[in-house]
């Protein structure tokens, strides 16, 4: 049967409406596939410098503590690549940004395998993190552009779960690379793979149709980019339409997102990633190094800490499902709170390691999955003019989250702190977390349009 659109053939489509109607197109999972590529290789980047870094301080006879300020500097430069990218990607396009950005992280990132001194490479990691931060929020900006509503917390938070997959995979491509070939080649590989995925995007990533709506561009160019979903529908239409375009300036996105209308759930948004990033950082950085101080063998915390990046990719389809079958806030919320109590529950399984595994993936499953699904969350919630830069400073803000995980846990066995005590403490951010989620979910719970 015909769409309403289609049959009108002097009518103007509503674009999110069309995609709402047609079934997923292979021209669409396309992108979803590029989109998830982007965020795995994103994810094996941003972990590289953890694995290599025993090899680089026994290659360049350095303590591990002078590699702190080099293990930081991707993650410092992601925070600035996330604030700048939206700004960029809502003015300029999403896939010129995205393009710019996979073209970044992968040239310095081979460039970073050529440094040959810890203040180059300090300068090399942080320019490769800008690129690193930028890609993710513009790739989840153009894929929840391009799907149907039925299913885009599903596609965009199994895309996500490829930064999950990206870090876990990067462990068993180092255990394979850096015994033959040396620290060098885990970079190179970080490098060469985003350059070969950048030229990849520029013969088959399209821009974002609603993006060329808003922004008023030619509707030839328009009708290009959607035929492949539904040629019959876009064929028989005179022009595009989307309610929110009539809005739309260049220079007002940072006042969309702190508007009345959209302010309040920002700082929610914000404050609920922050302290999911805290929790996520905080077990990444710190999990291994407890394990072993309490008599665990190195392979054993390995293997333990693998398990909760991974618990995030095996949670992400259910969760990403249930969200778009019931209220994603709520859903989100129970993960949280699901993610503190195991956190508490893991502390007290030390001695039974069967058992301890267990929660860790479970717990992984929780918090990795949640917040693989705050990015969709943020981009349901915020308009097409501002979309881009809503979920890249959600992520952006996030990312000191990272930071102060990191630093707490440092803090915390500088006190003397246990195994349990730290565990047990992880429970205050799951709860804001939790608060922050559903608050949100009560004063500014609404889809964009």
């Amino acid at each position: 049967m015909n769409s309403p659109a289609s049959a009108r053939p002097s009518s103007t489509l509503d674009v999110q409406a069309f995609i709402n109607e047609q079934p997923l197109s292979r021209y669409q999972w396309r992108i979803v596939l590029l989109c998830f590529l982007i965020v795995f290789i994103d994810g094996l980047d941003t972990a590289a410098m953890g694995f290599i870094a025993p090899a680089l301080s026994q290659d360049w006879g350095i303590d591990r503590a002078s590699l702190g300020p080099v293990m930081s500097a991707a993650l410092v430069g992601m925070i600035f690549g996330a604030l700048g990218s939206g700004p960029l990607a809502d003015k300029f396009g999403r896939k010129l940004v995205l393009v710019s950005a996979v073209f970044i992280f992968g040239l310095f990132s081979l460039a970073s395998a050529f440094s040959s001194s810890l203040d180059q490479l300090l300068v090399l990691r942080f320019l490769t993190g800008l690129g690193l931060g930028a890609g993710m929020p513009s790739a989840t900006t153009l894929l929840s552009e391009y799907t149907p509503e039925r299913l885009k917390s599903l596609l965009v938070t199994s895309m996500f779960c490829g930064f999950n997959l990206g870090m876990a995979s990067g462990g068993l491509i180092s255990a394979s690379l850096i015994p033959s070939y040396g620290w060098h080649s885990l970079l190179v590989l970080g490098g060469v793979l985003p350059l070969l995925l950048a030229l990849a995007l520029i013969l088959w990533l399209p821009e974002s149709a609603r993006y060329m709506v808003v922004h008023n561009k030619a509707v030839e160019k328009i009708r290009q980019l959607l035929s492949p979903i539904g040629p019959a529908a876009v064929a028989a239409c005179s022009g595009f339409s989307l309610p929110e375009q009539n809005t739309a300036t260049s220079s007002n996105v940072l006042r969309s997102i702190f508007s009345k209308t959209y302010g309040a759930g920002t700082l929610l948004l914000w404050l609920t990633y922050f302290m999911g990033l805290v929790i996520v950082y905080l077990l990444t950085s710190w999990l291994p190094t407890l394990m072993r101080d309490n008599g665990a063998s190195m392979e054993s915390a390995a293997l333990i800490g693998a398990m909760f990046q991974f618990g995030g990719v095996l949670s992400a389809v259910g969760l990403g499902w249930a969200m778009d079958r019931f209220n994603p806030h709520k859903v989100i919320g129970i993960f949280y709170l699901l993610a503190g109590v195991l956190a508490y529950l893991v502390g007290q399984s030390l001695g039974n390691m069967a058992l301890l595994a267990t929660l860790v993936l479970m717990a992984g499953m929780c918090i990795n999955g949640a917040q693989s699904a705050m990015p969709s969350l943020a981009a349901r919630f915020y308009p097409t003019q501002s979309r881009a830069t809503g979920v890249s400073w959600m992520l952006g803000i996030g990312r000191f989250g990272a930071v102060l995980g990191a630093w707490i846990g440092a803090t915390l066995l500088g006190l003397g702190w246990n195994f349990e005590q730290v565990l047990t403490a992880l429970l205050v951010p799951a709860a804001v977390a939790t608060a922050g989620v559903l608050i949100k979910g009560l004063v500014s719970h609404a889809d964009a349009t």
